[in-house]
């Protein structure tokens, strides 16, 4: 056994030495081929091949420009569709992303083919990376998920007022993977579909009215019936407090400490809703002291007892 194993090692041994003769011929005839090549042919040849590759990009190029022409006027199309139909605003961003994205990847795939590469193992290969890139980034995907089911839900809608993952503010668009909000002081915030699409969303602005509420502190000893008619006169003297879907009210909340606590509720559009509120308050605190209703403050009485 030990023989036959040395003896095919050998024969392996003996194949993967060349003989120099055989060297000898292979290098003579490479030299032959040298010293024979027609430079005119080749030269032509070479002219030629560079001709047609530049050719080539020149209309790779040609075909990227009039591609994202062609992209940007579909696009214009689609916002002077969306404007016709009245399209919520929320899913014109969200479609104008997908659709914009989807074409330039086909100009792309048109671009490689006219530059020869083949374009079955480009494919491919771009789904090998797209596999493995989806793989790494899937929260991303989840975003890009998040994104088709608010606007399926719609839950809110460009301009709304919202509060979510803690965040408050206007909603300037929703995008394949996040969602853009304004703040009340003007900052800006992103937040992953995903997540807000899978957490509590407070919609403020979905409604066309809302029901104000103001907490109202009198003294003891006030007269409840005239502060209630009072309050009533100034809400009632509001054109924008509404009397549907209910009367404005008030009533004995709390006999708190030092105070006796009335609550008062209104109803008003979304839209004056802050308005009203401030506004309200003033003319309480303004108002109400000059039919004799008095705001306590805290206090305490201590009684001293002398031995």
């Amino acid at each position: 056994m030990k023989f036959l194993l040395q003896s095919d090692a050998a024969e392996n041994l003996d194949k993967l030495i060349v003989p120099d003769s055989v060297q000898k011929a292979k290098f003579a005839e490479t030299v032959h081929r040298l010293t024979n090549i027609d430079l005119e042919t080749l030269l032509s040849n070479v002219v030629s091949e560079a001709c047609w590759v530049l050719i080539k990009i020149a209309i790779a190029l040609l075909i990227y420009f009039v591609g994202r022409w062609f992209i940007r006027w579909i696009i214009r199309i689609m916002d002077r569709a969306f404007e016709r139909r009245k399209v919520d605003r929320s899913l014109q961003t969200f479609l104008r992303s997908l659709v914009k994205v989807i074409l330039m990847i086909g100009m792309i795939l048109i671009v490689v083919q006219t530059l020869g590469i083949n374009t079955s193992s480009f494919v491919a290969l771009f789904a090998s990376a797209g596999l493995a890139i989806g793989m790494a980034l899937s929260g991303t995907l989840q975003n890009f998920a998040g994104g088709v089911i608010l606007l399926l839900l719609r839950p809110y809608k460009v301009g709304d007022y919202i509060t979510s993952q803690g965040q408050s503010g206007f909603v300037a668009s929703i995008g394949l993977f996040s969602t853009k909000i304004h703040t009340s002081d003007n900052r800006t915030i992103y937040i992953p579909n995903n997540a807000i699409s899978s957490s509590i969303i407070d919609n403020y602005t979905q409604s066309e009215t809302r029901r104000l509420s103001w907490t109202v502190s009198i003294s003891y000893g006030d007269d409840v019936d005239v502060a209630r008619a009072e309050i009533l006169k100034i809400l009632g003297s509001d054109e924008r407090v509404k009397s549907e879907p209910a009367l404005p009210v008030v009533y004995v909340e709390a006999l708190a400490d030092s105070s006796v606590n009335l609550t008062v509720r209104a109803w008003v559009d979304t839209v004056n809703y802050w308005e009203v509120f401030f506004l309200m308050n003033e003319r309480f605190y303004k108002e109400l002291p000059k039919v004799g209703i008095n705001f306590p403050f805290p206090q305490m009485d201590v009684h001293m007892k002398k031995d």
